[in-house]
């Protein structure tokens, strides 16, 4: 298992580089959890209080929507994981954060981040630069879903999470790519052939 040191040397490399002093204050905040499998660290109607750095599992984001789960994001090894409106606004969120593996996540605290920026504007720099990846993460998914085929979301899809793609159940995948599972099936059988 990693240490609360080595995330923040992972995320210095990722997205901003942060001094040794800055990743032990940054590392300082982190709280190591284990979490079960089908366990939620976000529920619907509960303010985002947290980053969630995936050290080991998955996880996914969802809401309800006419009766039906809807996957919005998929977060393996490496990644974060964090719902940006309930956290910027401080209001309940319909999106909900849960582990379809057993996983260790390390929480940050949305509030100790901000503390940290009056101290190192590498920091917050970092947290931009993290924010930006999300913002990106989110207007290719936007994109995807107005203008691709469903064949092209599914190579999309394969490319950008292949973790997800490999360890992810089927009906988790066909929703987050407005999809049937049958659709999805047909999908895959057809690049299966090319």
């Amino acid at each position: 298992m990693k240490t609360a040191l080595a995330i923040t040397r992972t995320l210095s490399r990722r997205y901003y580089p942060l001094h040794p002093e800055e990743q032990e204050a940054l590392a300082s905040i982190m709280e190591c959890r284990r979490v079960d499998k089908g366990e939620l660290l976000l529920e619907e109607g509960r303010i985002a209080r947290h980053f969630h750095y995936v050290e080991s599992g998955m996880l996914r984001q969802y809401y309800y929507k006419n009766g039906h789960d809807i996957t919005e994001h998929f977060s393996c090894e490496d990644d974060l994981v964090f719902c940006i409106i309930s956290l910027f606004r401080q209001e309940p969120t319909r999106l909900m954060t849960e582990a379809i593996e057993p996983t260790v996540v390390y929480d940050i605290p949305y509030t100790g981040l901000q503390e940290l920026f009056v101290s190192y504007s590498s920091i917050a720099q970092l947290y931009k630069k993290i924010l930006e990846w999300g913002l990106m993460v989110s207007q290719n998914k936007a994109d995807s879903w107005r203008f691709e085929t469903a064949k092209e979301r599914y190579k999309r899809f394969l490319k950008d999470f292949p973790e997800a793609a490999k360890r992810a159940p089927i009906s988790h995948i066909a929703s987050y790519l407005l999809m049937t599972p049958e659709t999805l099936s047909r999908v895959r059988a057809e690049i299966f052939q090319e």
